[in-house]
């Protein structure tokens, strides 16, 4: 298939949008999901049928850098002020938490960046934490998709940024360690199966089964819901600290990424 045609031939139109979809990713560190989250953001946006908004739930704060936007207000300073400052405590309270949050996203080309922040502090705060995720769930159903860049490991599911999540997306590329993470995290999501409707193995870097790691993969019996190849590309703007929102139409990467949105 041309590069063009792939790219004609991904669509996405309101009337076959369902609004409050979700698409969560996590794996082990280093694996590239927030390479692939940041893709899936600027293929949905650049489509621009659909609204788009972003989750970095990641405390490590790094979607921001890979969409080439700056670090604003997070949830972790919201509920901190609310914990901490008894002012703005009181101007919270005399708004509705949806508008809270609206207040503090970040506006990027066709999509919205909401940033958690922080894990939460040691103590029981279960009041607020439940407010807060009432206000990101009441935001969610405004747009038609939200591509959430979760914490490595299975802190994803526990850390529970969403009542629920459609489709969970576990990246591993083909080293052992990383496909023992991602059994790890599978078998927790399998546990949460009231909260995680699907779960998907995406697999970075592939240049074939071979071995153990496809020993692993079939003893998952898990849904592959795409291959990514190693595309230089990537690396030389993670090498540069460019934006991936850049990169060329020709990205292996990209058009990987393309048929793997069609997939969910």
């Amino acid at each position: 298939m041309k590069i063009n045609e792939a790219k004609e031939s991904f669509t996405l139109c309101p009337s076959s949008c369902k609004h409050g979809r979700s698409v969560a990713i996590t794996g082990k560190g280093g694996t590239g999901k927030t390479m692939l989250a940041t893709l899936m953001i600027k293929i949905l946006a650049e489509n621009g049928n659909c609204k788009v908004l972003a989750i970095d739930a990641d405390s490590a704060i790094s979607l921001p850098h890979t969409l080439g936007m700056r670090v604003g207000k997070t949830v972790g300073d919201i509920r901190r002020e609310i914990i901490e400052v008894p002012e703005a405590k009181r101007r919270i309270a005399d708004q509705h938490i949806r508008a809270v949050m609206t207040n503090i996203l970040a506006a990027g080309n066709g999509f919205d960046l909401l940033i958690m922040g922080r894990a939460e502090e040691p103590g029981c705060f279960c009041a607020v934490n439940e407010l807060l995720r009432y206000g990101i769930d009441t935001l969610v159903e405004d747009y038609y998709i939200t591509i959430i860049d979760g914490e490595a490991g299975p802190e994803q599911i526990n850390r529970r940024v969403l009542k629920s999540i459609d489709t969970l997306l576990v990246v591993a590329d083909m080293s052992f360690r990383s496909l023992e993470t991602a059994r790890t995290i599978i078998q927790v999501a399998k546990g949460h199966c009231n909260i995680v409707k699907r779960i998907g193995l995406v697999l970075n870097r592939f240049r074939g089964m071979r071995g153990p790691s496809e020993e692993i993969i079939q003893e998952m019996g898990l849904e592959v819901l795409g291959y990514i190849p190693e595309d230089e590309n990537v690396n030389h703007y993670d090498r540069v600290g460019k934006p991936l929102l850049e990169l060329p139409v020709e990205s292996p990467s990209l058009m990987a990424v393309r048929q793997i949105l069609k997939k969910i």
